[in-house]
This record gives structure tokens, sequence and C-alpha cells, in this order.
């Protein structure tokens, strides 16, 4: 229990870090969904920029995970319509709650619990896909 410490105090500052930069502000995220506002793409991009850094580094550095195994990166298959219909499917989620799946625990931290109604539904959704999964094309 005491090696999880670590990763929940990192969330607890991921939290704060999107709570004062407004990436859970519904009204930043609409400005964003309406081309008003590029916050949130500096925001997202960040994230981007950090995450490749990030596996970079553990790629050279042969950065092991918390079981031992290094890290590994699946190739993707090659195709074009599934990231367009999952990524649409994606952006509408978000344009509707106002939320994606990372700031939606934080919402409830802020005192915003009728996110409780998305998070009920995300996880709708995914019990959902883990029964249709072997029937979709992947």
């Amino acid at each position: 229990m005491g090696k999880y410490i670590k990763f929940f105090l990192v969330g607890i500052l991921f939290g704060i870090v999107l709570v004062k930069s407004e990436a859970v502000s519904w009204y930043r995220i609409f400005e964003m969904f309406k081309f008003q506002s590029f916050h949130m793409y500096g925001i997202i991009g960040t994230a981007v920029a950090t995450g490749v850094i990030l596996l970079l580094i553990s790629k050279y550095r042969r950065i092991k995970t918390m079981e031992g195994s290094t890290l590994k990166v699946p190739l993707k298959q090659k195709g074009f319509s599934r990231y367009i219909i999952g990524g649409t499917i994606f952006g509408l989620g978000w344009a509707l709650a106002g939320a994606c799946p990372g700031p939606m625990y934080i919402l409830i931290g802020t005192g915003v619990f009728s996110i409780l109604i998305v998070i009920a539904a995300a996880l709708l959704g995914t019990y959902v896909y883990g029964l249709l999964k072997d029937k979709l094309p992947h």
C-alpha cells in the first residue's frame, strides 16, 4: 500500500494543476470547441509533449514497471475511419459533459456533484463496450 502513496500524491497534484489552470471549467472547454480561446489547446499540447518526452526517457533509460517488466508501446494498426469515429464520439461526449475522463473525478472534489451522472454514463459505456468488444472491428 505504501508504494501507491506517491501515485496518490501525484494525482492530487495533477488535480490541483487542472483546477488552477481552469482545465476543468466548462466555460473554458466550451470556448475551446468554439475556437474562441486557445487556452485549452496549450494545456493539451503541453500534456502531449510531456508524455512524449517521458516515454522517450523511459525507453532509453529502460525504466521498468512496478511489476519489473519494461515498458512496451504496441504498434497500432493502420486505419483512418476508426480514429475519426472514436475521436468524434469522444469529442461529443467531452463537449456535452464539459469534461473528459480525468477531470470528471476532479470535479467531484470541487463540489460539482452533477458530474456523478456523467461518471455513471461513462461507466455504463465502458461496460457496454466490454460486452461488444469482440463484435467490433478493431
